[in-house]
């Protein structure tokens, strides 16, 4: 749960962006998007392999860069 105190002198604004600030650190609002339908295993599965792959293509240009 985040939580915010609000500091002596500090304006709303600078207050709410530190609030948005970790709440954006502690992965809230990707938590919430991510539960904001229902996804079906098989999509879930696609999801997971297509960034399987994509983690698995971007390892391999860092290496082909690397070895030059």
């Amino acid at each position: 749960m985040t939580v915010v105190r609000i500091r002596d002198n500090e304006s709303f604004e600078k207050a709410l962006r530190r609030f948005t600030k970790s709440c954006e650190r502690a992965g809230i609002l990707a938590d919430v998007r991510k539960h904001q339908h229902f996804e079906k295993p098989s999509e879930k599965r696609k999801r997971k392999m297509a960034a399987a792959r994509r983690k698995s293509r971007r390892r391999l240009i860092e290496e082909s860069t690397l070895g030059s």
